[in-house]
């Protein structure tokens, strides 16, 4: 029975080497704690506690082991074999290898044994993690151990054991392994239109934003083809792009949308009138009455000259802002028409002779506001006497000392405005001239009835 027995485990032996030799399994997926290595082609261990936020609480420190991780108290303390680091365990090995490492005796083979340390407390390359007041103890593997501070028996941690660690990874001062930046230490391959990403473990080359892959070449994306970036205009530029605004638009704070610049609101000079906004410009208006002129300034319509109400026994008058009718004979009785504007009353009638000979009725306009002082109109007489002295006088219509008359020759004055005047408003200021001989046995008079028609505006 016994050589059966031994012939059938023989048998059985030499189908499994057999089928052994014959197969090869590849393995992609991997224990939990672990993540493929396509490079490798193999499973590399996960640091927890890189990727994990804050993966211990309560002041405890994350210590990463193969497959998993460990929350410490800080004061712990990582003991590592002083002699052949051991070789990387695949997961499902590695964890049972550590509960059987920490569940062994002192007085077994190969053994450690820790005073308050947990089962998960053994780390990859032949060490364990203890608390700063544990008591551990050596067994024939070598394990380095420490016993309480105050033991004289303790023995010493040599800062220069080493463990073995992961391609892409290197030994820290706690003796644990971690990642190698290959970017920050420029042992990457990247190439110079290329940015390097750390990963763990190894690295990746991308190109910079703003650009795509295309071949082994990183090429400018034209994000003006891709909308909508821009409210209105979009200028590409190498990895990036900018916009811009049409005429009469700004960008807004966000750099994308385009808003109505108000004109009207940098300066108050840019209408003679009014400003009016619009989208991507402005424009000017004029007051009725006036019509706009190279795009900004008013200029007053001549009514008279277009279209007017005056009826055919009437004159047109056209002022700043717009036109008055007058009659065309503005004689009153005992006054006769002679000529156009011109009255005259006759030496024949009694009724003449206490009263002006002559009144000719002028109009004139002027603006809102004009600065004063400031000459307005000429008076001069058009009949001359010999051996006769003229003197000009306001006969009526100054009664708030609006105008003043000044003399200029012995046969003309100058009507001289000296308050500011407001329009819309008309003033009939009634001009004399008073003419007597020189023995004082003649006098006569005549008078210019100004009708001043003062405009809305200054313009």
């Amino acid at each position: 029975m016994m050589l059966k027995a031994l012939f059938l485990t023989m048998l059985t032996l030499a189908l499994v080497k057999s089928q052994d030799t014959e197969e090869t399994i590849t393995y992609t997926q991997c224990t939990d704690g672990y993540e493929w290595d396509p490079v490798r082609q193999q499973c590399k261990d996960i640091d927890e506690c890189d990727i994990v936020p804050d993966a211990c609480k309560g002041g405890m420190k994350c210590v990463n082991h193969y497959g998993g991780y460990l929350c410490l108290p800080k004061t712990a303390q990582i003991i590592v074999n002083n002699e052949q680091p051991q070789q990387e365990t695949p997961a499902a090995e590695g964890a049972g290898a550590a509960a059987n490492a920490a569940a062994t005796s002192s007085t077994g083979t190969g053994g450690v044994a820790a005073t308050g340390v947990a089962a998960s407390g053994v780390v990859p390359g032949g060490g364990f993690v203890a608390s700063a007041a544990a008591e551990v103890q050596t067994g024939r593997n070598n394990f380095v151990t420490r016993r309480n501070p105050a033991d004289p028996q303790r023995i010493p941690i040599n800062p220069s054991h080493r463990i073995q660690c992961a391609t892409g990874y290197e030994q820290s001062e706690h003796n644990v392994c971690q990642d190698i930046d290959e970017c920050t230490a420029g042992t990457h391959n990247c190439r110079a239109d290329q940015v390097c990403i750390n990963l763990r473990g190894s690295f990746a080359c991308q190109c910079p934003p703003g650009y795509q892959k295309r071949g082994e070449q990183c090429v400018d994306v034209d994000e003006c083809t891709i909308p909508p970036y821009c409210h209105q205009r979009c200028v590409n530029t190498p990895g990036s792009f900018y916009c811009q605004c049409n005429p009469g638009f700004q960008l807004a704070a966000n750099n994308y949308t385009c808003v109505d610049i108000d004109e009207c609101r940098t300066s108050s000079y840019l209408c003679q009138y009014q400003c009016v906004n619009e989208p991507g410009k402005f424009s000017c208006m004029c007051p009725q009455g006036y019509q706009v002129v190279r795009g900004r300034t008013c200029q007053d319509i001549n009514e008279c000259e277009t279209t007017n109400e005056c009826r055919e026994d009437e004159m047109c008058w056209n002022y700043h802002g717009g036109f008055r009718c007058y009659p065309r004979n503005p004689c009153q009785d005992p006054y006769v028409l002679t000529s156009e504007n011109r009255c005259v009353c006759p030496v024949s009638n009694a009724m003449c002779r206490e009263i002006p000979q002559s009144i000719v009725y002028k109009y004139m306009s002027i603006r809102s506001d004009r600065s004063v002082p400031s000459d307005i109109f000429q008076i001069q007489a058009t009949t001359i006497y010999a051996n006769t002295i003229n003197t000009f006088r306001i006969k009526s219509g100054n009664e708030n000392g609006e105008f003043y008359l000044r003399q200029t020759s012995p046969v003309s004055a100058m009507l001289v405005l000296v308050k500011s005047l407001s329009g819309p408003r008309e003033y009939i200021v009634d001009l004399e001239m008073v003419t007597v001989n020189s023995i004082g046995t003649f006098r006569t008079s005549s008078v210019l009835r100004l009708t001043i028609i003062v405009g809305p505006f200054s313009f």
